[in-house]
């Protein structure tokens, strides 16, 4: 929901939702505002994020996605924190549509900041079994890759995302 900049109506996050959760959609990985957050708007983030996991009705679960190549610590904690008191599922550094992926330090702060509130997925730039092995140790519950048959098999992961 908001693929991919996050920057949509939140009442149009929420129609997108509903109608996707009445398709049948049991995950639903909405993408954080990216801009509210910077411009330390928390009440819209919060409410934005709301909005999407009251629109599953308890029939879905929500991953937040926060493009935390975008952000500084101190905001991957606040949008951690608005994350978990929205009741999402889950928190997510990348859609890997943007300039960078999941690093170990935005993992250990989100992983830390939410504890066992969220789960934490990983997703962006995990293209060896090595890095798989590296946030699995770290606690985090999920791993979002295109170079899953590479990662299996133990071969190189192509350039792209």
């Amino acid at each position: 929901v908001g693929f991919p900049l996050g920057a949509m109506e939140t009442k149009a996050k929420g129609k997108e939702t509903a109608a996707a959760v009445a398709a049948g959609a049991t995950e639903i990985d909405m993408v954080l505002n990216v801009g509210h957050l910077i411009e330390g708007k928390y009440v819209e983030v919060f409410e934005d994020i709301s909005t999407v996991v009251g629109a599953c009705k308890g029939k879905a679960i929500v991953k937040v996605i926060f493009e935390t190549c975008l952000l500084n610590q101190e905001q991957i904690i606040d949008a951690s924190i608005l994350s978990a008191l929205a009741e999402a599922a889950y928190v997510k550094t990348s859609t890997g549509f943007s300039t960078g992926g999941a690093t170990p330090e935005a993992v250990d702060i989100m992983k830390a900041t939410v504890g066992s509130t969220c789960l934490v997925k990983a997703s962006g730039g995990v293209k060896s079994l090595e890095t798989a092995h590296l946030y699995m140790a770290a606690g985090i519950s999920r791993i979002g890759t295109s170079s899953g048959i590479a990662i299996i098999k133990g071969t190189a992961a192509g350039a792209g995302y």
